[in-house]
């Protein structure tokens, strides 16, 4: 922005505010607000006039509509900044952009601290993760968006934000927990639980926290009371680790609450379970049998990205209770900026993740080594998400012992020999159509069945797609199936339509490209100059300018690393036909235009010929 115009704050973690020079301005109008709440809560990205339009209209827009949101976008553009509000709200093939800086959103703040804690957390830096909790905490002023809450679209997202909140709060609490300051944790917890009463993770922090504080009475209350409202409201009981927590009350022993309340030997720290897990039920008895067994062992998932190797990983470790009773955790392998995180950062973290931190040595190979004693004897399941590549692995491996590691990884990691390998390929089209009719509803989806399957299909039939494009017709409740599937159909906008919120396919796909070897991302970008993502070998070779040779060993590279994958062709002179998912397929053409003034062509111009 120039430098003339004064300092913007844009605030959402509350009732919508926008300060110039420190004083709040003159917001306009109801649905001029609602605009302006909608683009703040996708900064810097694509805000589709669809969306705007079901946050205003809710599904009856005036025919007047477009032209109304360019007047409240207009009367933006001034409110925030006259002549510089242009560069402000930007209009593209997407939808409108509102730009933001990150010291100018207090979403987009909160978001940066509480990154920073989860990763200070990793590293072992209790007080300074818990000192950035506190601070991203402290920038609510109230529900986000409080005052804009009778948009269903907005509702929807300050509820999203509620769970970030929430989040970062049991996050807080267990980490000051941790610290010895329980005192400051029951202060604030019952607030808390009165607005999330049933949230489990959230009572083992207040059950701790009043007991820490010689509050034992209490403490047994809130666990009664929590016991009284799962059983009156869901017919429930108290989960076994809550129950674990409960029984070391009553004892009278040491509480060592965590984020499953557990104690740290049978330390459980798993995402929650995707009620929505579609399909892969071949893939779930192989995992079972293999990791169930009981002797311990290693295996990895691999497929391409957006296949839904971790909610696979995470729904299998949640049914394996009683053949890990030591533990079952999840340890990412990257840092959030998608690079891969130091194998001392890891070790630190497993190590406060199970209680020996003290003795953890500050050598990575003592440290290793002292991982690897500790876990001897126990039965652990260690879930490494994203592993980068074969030694961030190889030095986690518990050694002896009946422990099993679970690898989600982008490759096939063939560099482990003792790997048993589960693929995780693309959803067949039953399988997409089912997940997409449990987001969007299956009447919805039996509406218009073609248009479905071409949403799906257009979506590469990868969950990542289909599940962004389901999150997005549920925002959109007035737009007929087909439109979409329309707009799905153009390749030069397919990548800007699977996006939504938090969820992109476009930097899922950025990800792993930033993976691949120089020569392989030259293979993968003359090929996305390929007309269709299904191509021959002899196609490849036309494209890639090699030898049949060397143009099998560059797919030979791609297939490796789960980008490219390979089936017999019941055409004679085709035996094999190779093919990118769709998504992957237009990704690959972007960045050959990218890397060519003009667009693809003369992409193997540059590719070399060693490209194995």
């Amino acid at each position: 922005m120039p430098g003339e115009n004064p300092v913007l704050r844009f605030s959402v973690l509350g009732p919508l505010v926008v300060e110039s020079g420190g004083r709040p301005r003159e917001l306009g109008p109801l649905k001029q607000r609602l605009v302006l709440a909608v683009l703040l809560t996708r900064p810097n990205t694509p805000v589709p006039v669809e969306m705007l339009s079901e946050a205003l209209w809710e599904g009856e827009p005036p025919r007047t509509a477009r032209k109304n949101l360019h007047v409240y976008v207009s009367a933006l553009r001034k409110l925030l900044g006259g002549a510089a509000g242009s560069d402000r709200i930007l209009h593209g093939p997407g939808g409108y952009v509102l730009r933001v800086g990150a010291g100018e959103s207090d979403a987009l703040r909160f978001e940066e601290l509480a990154r920073a804690g989860r990763e200070a957390l990793r590293t072992g830096s209790l007080g300074q993760a818990a000192g950035l909790f506190r601070e991203a905490l402290d920038l609510w002023r109230g529900p986000a968006l409080a005052d804009l809450t009778c948009s269903d679209l907005l509702r929807r997202e300050a509820d999203r934000w509620g769970e970030r909140w929430l989040d970062v709060y049991e996050a807080w609490a267990e980490t000051a927990l941790q610290l010895g300051e329980a005192e400051a944790v029951a202060d604030s917890v019952g607030e808390a639980v009165e607005r999330h009463p049933l949230r489990e993770r959230l009572r083992a922090a207040q059950i701790a926290a009043l007991e820490r504080c010689g509050r034992r009475t209490e403490a047994l209350a809130a666990y009664d009371d929590l016991r009284q409202l799962l059983s009156r409201e869901l017919g429930l009981e108290p989960s076994p680790a809550l129950k674990a927590v409960y029984g070391e009350l009553l004892g009278g022993g040491p509480h060592a609450a965590g984020p499953s309340g557990a104690s740290p030997a049978g330390r459980v720290l798993l995402p929650r379970d995707l009620p929505d897990l579609t399909g892969r039920k071949e893939q779930v008895r192989e995992l079972l049998a293999v990791l169930g067994g009981g002797d311990g062992g290693l295996v990895v998932l691999a497929g391409p990205t957006g296949a839904g190797k971790t909610a696979l990983a995470v729904h299998v470790a949640h049914r394996l209770e009683r053949e890990f009773p030591d533990g079952r955790v999840l340890v990412r392998m990257r840092a959030e900026d998608g690079s891969p995180r130091p194998r001392s950062s890891v070790l630190a973290e497993l190590a406060r993740l199970f209680g020996f931190v003290a003795r953890l040595p500050h050598d990575p190979e003592e440290a290793g080594a002292a991982w690897r004693s500790w876990a001897a004897g126990r039965r652990v399941l260690l879930l490494l998400d994203d592993a980068p590549d074969e030694a961030a692995v190889q030095c986690l491996l518990p050694g002896a012992g009946r422990n099993s590691v679970l690898v989600t990884a982008r490759s096939r990691l063939a560099g482990l020999e003792a790997a048993h390998r589960v693929e995780v390929p693309p959803f067949t089209v039953p399988e997409a159509l089912e997940l997409l009719g449990r987001i969007i509803g299956r009447r919805r989806l039996l509406s218009d069945p073609d248009a479905a399957g071409r949403v799906v299909e257009e979506a590469g039939l990868l969950p990542l797609g289909i599940r962004v494009a389901g999150t997005k017709l549920s925002m959109l409740a007035h737009l007929p199936l087909g439109e979409f599937a329309e707009r799905l159909g153009r390749n030069d906008t397919l990548l800007d339509e699977l996006a939504s919120g938090g969820l992109a396919v476009r930097s899922r796909l950025a990800g792993a490209w930033r993976d691949l070897a120089g020569p392989s991302r030259s293979v993968l970008q003359a090929l996305g100059a390929l007309p269709a993502p299904r191509f021959t070998l002899d196609e490849a070779m036309a494209a890639l300018g090699l030898g049949r040779e060397d143009t099998q060993r560059a797919l030979e590279s791609l297939m490796e690393s789960c980008t490219v994958s390979a089936a017999p062709d019941a055409s004679a002179a085709h035996p094999v036909r190779f093919e990118l998912p769709r998504v992957v397929h237009l990704f690959a053409r972007e960045r050959a235009s990218e890397a060519v003034p003009g667009g693809s062509r003369g992409v193997v111009a540059v590719l070399p010929r060693a490209a194995g």
